[in-house]
């Protein structure tokens, strides 16, 4: 049986709150890129994307998006009150993290666990050199098969791979097989799709963009909603004690509660980053056949509708772990 717990309580509105109020000062600390790469990439609508497996990632690699990743990871830790996973792990001597963009998690993870060897894997490397002695970082495909099981890990992280993965269920079967026995396997991830508990962001432009953008990738075969999957999953590989935690992200500054306040401030300041036009660039134009001004109309009203106070938008998201069996 899974443990299972979730926010439950509706999203109290702040009424209070000033539309002309930022968070600026608070995010702007947080506005460097990591890195940029020396490899050849693809250059494509005035954005920079992977090179290796090309097409296989919609999402750009380049200064802009990591900056934007940055700001996610910071987003992560406050909705988990500065905790980078919530496993029960202990002492663990070897770590991945799938997807690892900018490896900022990897690197955190590093500082926390001096003895562990934490690798970060990617499709781009565009991480930072500027990393702890146990940290390394790897360029590959986690869709592919992996060769980690004559040396498994005690601990496989996984965060925000939505419309990263085709098939989530096989690559839990490879985290399964790829962690020891009585390790951990956790994937935080999203519930795509936005909804708000009033109604407030139907018929809006931003509803329409994450319809058509969210369409797009689903049309091209990519999971875009995973996190209400992801216990099953878990269940399907071979998971033992497998817990899940829902969690609500609001976007924008609208709720009451100052917790959820900071968190949609940083979803927000995240997409505002030309998060909107990099989410959308690649899907619309390869997949819908949208050009890039249609992309860019279309992120610049969805960005008008994401400072409007009178919209309550906010995404579901699961934080799911489960450990394999020890015999």
């Amino acid at each position: 049986m899974a443990e299972r717990t979730t926010t439950g309580a509706k999203l109290e509105v702040d009424t209070s709150y000033d539309n002309d109020t930022t968070y600026g000062d608070q995010l702007s600390s947080y506005s460097a890129s990591l890195t940029s790469s020396v490899l050849d990439y693809r250059y494509e609508n005035g954005r920079r994307y992977h090179k290796f497996r090309d097409g296989s990632y919609l999402l750009p690699n380049d200064d802009t998006e990591n900056e934007r990743l940055d700001m996610v990871h910071e987003m992560f830790l406050e909705l988990l009150h500065k905790k980078l996973y919530l496993a029960p792990i202990k002492k663990p001597q070897r770590v991945i993290d799938l997807g690892t963009g900018t490896g900022i998690w990897a690197v955190d993870f590093a500082d926390q666990h001096r003895d562990a060897e934490v690798i970060g894997c990617d499709l781009s490397p565009t991480q930072t050199t500027m990393v702890p002695p146990n940290v390394k970082f790897l360029v590959d495909d986690i869709t592919s098969d992996w060769t980690y099981e004559s040396n498994p890990f005690d601990f496989i992280h996984a965060r925000f791979l939505a419309v990263a993965i085709k098939d989530f269920g096989k690559l839990l079967k490879q985290c399964y097989r790829s962690v020891k026995p009585g390790g951990w396997v956790e994937f935080q991830d999203w519930d795509g799709y936005p909804t708000s508990e009033d109604g407030s962001h139907n018929g809006t432009a931003i509803k329409r963009y994450y319809d058509e953008v969210y369409g797009a990738f689903e049309k091209a075969g990519y999971e875009v909603r995973p996190g209400p999957k992801l216990e099953q999953w878990f269940k399907d590989a071979g998971f033992v004690n497998i817990s899940v935690k829902k969690l609500a992200i609001p976007y924008g500054v609208w709720p009451k509660d100052p917790h959820l306040k900071k968190v949609g401030a940083w979803a927000q300041a995240a997409s505002e980053a030309n998060g909107f036009e990099g989410f959308a660039l690649a899907a619309l134009t390869r997949y819908k056949q949208w050009t890039k001004e249609e992309v860019l109309a279309l992120a610049n009203q969805a960005r008008d509708d994401g400072r409007n106070r009178n919209i309550h938008m906010f995404f579901n998201f699961y934080v799911v772990y489960g450990q394999r069996p020890e015999k």
